[in-house]
């Protein structure tokens, strides 16, 4: 009878390939293989701080003499005859001739229209390009990419090797970059770079609800929403992060500089 018993007994499935339980088979049977599936997981996580920590050497090597650089942001699905991918075209071009680098996520839209520009005015392209299960070609325009699989590894080398941000319109990615620039400004963990919107129509709706709602409910101060600067004016941008950067100035004094600068070419041509 025995026998019988450990004949009619349902064999256990494969680690490797985990078939569904049949309805006749008991979970304490199977316990014990899928908690041997798990500890071979987590005997694999202590090693994967090995990958991780190489891609924050190899980029700290790759990136090590990038400064000044301009990290541009924007959305992956912004076609080449958008408006926004001439804008970002052309204020890349003008940053690169004021000597910055340009950094971008290294894929197609607003990041290959930034790293496109970059080319155009002679300087310096660079692309962090991140791993994705659907894969994403990689913009044909960069003079050095790097490939990443940890989102937070990428992030540190955007933050760590910038000057300057610049928000072109876009979506979750995009919002995500934003906040974390604006957050680490925001806490002192890094000094306060200049962080440009482009597109007031686009931001409009965002920096209304900021000042209306978040303000109002006292989850940030006034002064943080002076944190970022919105324009449509890419001279304007330009010009913002070269006096930050170039002449040491804060924020609020060279945005304050710009538009009277700007003001007084407006009345002269008048």
């Amino acid at each position: 009878m025995a026998r019988d018993h450990e004949a009619r007994r349902p064999q256990a499935p494969s680690l490797i390939d985990f078939a569904p339980l049949a309805p006749a088979t008991r979970v304490d049977e199977m316990l014990p293989f899928a908690l041997a599936g798990r500890s071979a997981e987590l005997a694999k996580e202590p090693w994967r701080i090995f990958r991780i920590l190489s891609e924050f050497v190899d980029g700290i090597d790759a990136m090590r003499d990038v400064k000044p650089a301009v990290s541009i942001f924007g959305s992956a699905r912004t076609k080449r005859g958008d408006p926004w991918y001439g804008a970002t075209r052309r204020l890349a071009r003008g940053l690169a001739k004021r000597g910055f680098s340009i950094v971008t996520g290294g894929g197609p839209g607003i990041m290959e229209a930034a790293n496109r520009g970059a080319q155009d005015g002679g300087g310096r392209s660079i692309g962090l390009n991140i791993v994705l299960p659907v894969e994403q070609a990689p913009n044909p325009f960069q003079d050095l990419a790097l490939h990443f699989r940890y989102f937070f590894v990428r992030k540190f080398h955007f933050v760590k090797h910038s000057s300057a941000f610049v928000i072109f319109p876009g979506g979750f990615g995009t919002m995500d970059e934003l906040f974390e620039a604006l957050t680490l400004i925001q806490t002192h963990k890094i000094d306060q770079l200049p962080v440009v919107l482009v597109g007031r129509d686009y931001w409009r709706g965002l920096v209304g609800w900021l000042r209306k709602t978040m303000l109002r409910h006292q989850n940030v101060s006034r002064g943080d929403l002076d944190l970022f600067h919105v324009t449509d004016d890419l001279e304007e941008a330009a010009a913002l992060i070269d006096r930050c950067v170039h002449h040491s100035e804060t924020v609020a004094t060279a945005r304050s500089k710009v538009v009277a600068t700007k003001r007084g070419r407006t009345r002269a041509a008048k």
